[in-house]
């Protein structure tokens, strides 16, 4: 490389860095293609969505709606009575089924993070059992088990039947949240003097306040979303805004349908990001 002496005019030559391989070009190449492919695929059913609430007659091949209209909006809005009394129905379900299901996973996940070897892939595995099973198949044995108690076909029984998958997957959470977690501040309170409610109310909750925030959001997305669930122990007389969108479908009302599709999906980005901005807000509480 040239350098320039004093008084020279001579231009300074810098080193060029290593030239990128063609292997390494076509590694950022596909990147490229698969970071495209995952935002289309994300994107494009809401554009979908979007076109297909905002028509009247759309048929095949037609790559556009033949007839445009805003009727499925309007009805949204103005005369939906049906789907408001689901919506509210969704969001008191997914609230309740977020904050009990985290009051219950907590002990468990905090339970099963002490066991150590085959007993805590044992515990894990009989918490998710539930998860893993067919939800038709849940769906059934839960409303048996629902109506021999009293509370089949209504909103309590929908709500503890969504406790069930609630459950297996906070639990596992917390698992891992507690697995984590640095149980020797505790036991610094305590020898400070603090008791069992002192800790677990001014150390542990306000610690793990993003954790908790997180688990009540995930509680809620799981019951929002249920349907077979629902359908099988609501009998039909609890209506949500899943079952709304497929009577929708199946009654060949496209443009209602993706217009409720579309609304099903603000709340669960509200709640997540409450959940956020809950979580920046950690402070914990002196002793």
């Amino acid at each position: 490389m040239d350098t320039p002496t004093c008084g020279a005019h001579r231009p300074v030559t810098l080193p060029r860095g290593p030239r990128k391989s063609p292997s390494y070009r076509r590694t950022d190449l596909a990147r490229y293609v698969g970071l495209a492919a995952l935002t289309i695929a994300a994107i494009g059913p809401l554009l979908l969505l979007m076109v297909w609430s905002a028509s009247r007659e759309w048929f095949f091949p037609a790559l556009l709606p033949q007839r445009w209209s805003v009727d499925g909006w309007q009805w949204l809005f103005q005369g939906g009575e049906r789907i408001a009394v689901a919506v509210r129905n969704s969001v008191l379900l997914g609230i309740a089924d977020g904050v009990i299901g985290c009051a219950i996973a907590f002990p468990i996940g905090r339970a099963m993070s002490r066991l150590t070897g085959w007993r805590r892939y044992a515990a894990a595995a009989a918490v998710f059992s539930p998860v893993a099973a067919p939800p038709i198949a849940l769906g059934i044995g839960l409303q048996y088990f629902l109506l021999r108690i009293g509370v089949g076909g209504s909103v309590v029984g929908v709500l503890l039947a969504h406790l069930v998958p609630t459950v297996g997957y906070l639990s596992l959470f917390f698992l891992s949240v507690f697995v984590a977690f640095d149980r020797r501040v505790e036991d610094e309170a305590r020898t400070l003097g603090a008791s069992s409610r002192q800790v677990l109310f001014r150390i542990t909750l306000p610690m793990m306040r993003r954790q908790l925030m997180e688990a009540v959001a995930i509680g809620f997305l799981i019951s929002w979303a249920q349907y077979a669930l629902t359908l099988t122990v609501g009998g039909g007389a609890v209506h949500t805004l899943p079952l709304e969108v497929f009577s929708y479908m199946r009654a060949g009302s496209g443009n209602y349908a993706a217009s409720a599709a579309l609304v099903m999906i603000v709340p669960p980005l509200l709640a997540l990001a409450a959940a956020r901005y809950a979580a920046g807000r950690t402070v914990v509480s002196p002793v």
